[in-house]
């Protein structure tokens, strides 16, 4: 299964795509990080942590503090594929933060990036 792929993946391996995504497009990594802290909950100590451990990308979203109640109003397309419209609630929020991402690297101002 190739869901099964992407959630063995370590996040200390995916980590730098998103920040590089970002980097890339004059953001910054503590920019990213806000991000991933408000969808997931876990505090920068946490994430910090999770960066020095292999901790497989499912794992980290299973194992996510609290996840953002508001992280439901993220719509829009990643990689071809309709975000609300995916069905396998873990590969949804993966593709959840590849959208946060995704709209922080296209310069989206960061409170409208957090729903605020």
């Amino acid at each position: 299964m190739e869901n099964e792929k992407v959630y063995r993946m370590s996040f200390s391996k995916v980590y730098p795509l998103l920040v590089g995504k970002a980097l890339k497009k004059g953001r910054t990594k503590e920019e990213v990080d806000q991000v991933i802290r408000w969808f997931t909950g876990y505090g920068q100590p946490e994430l910090d942590g999770m960066l020095e451990k292999e901790v497989a990308y499912g794992d980290f979203f299973r194992n996510a503090p609290k996840l953002n109640e508001n992280r439901v109003l993220i719509k829009g397309v990643v990689c071809g594929v309709r975000v609300e419209e995916v069905e396998e609630p873990l590969m949804r929020e993966i593709r959840r933060l590849d959208k946060l991402i995704d709209e922080l690297a296209k310069g989206k101002p960061m409170e409208k990036v957090l729903r605020g």
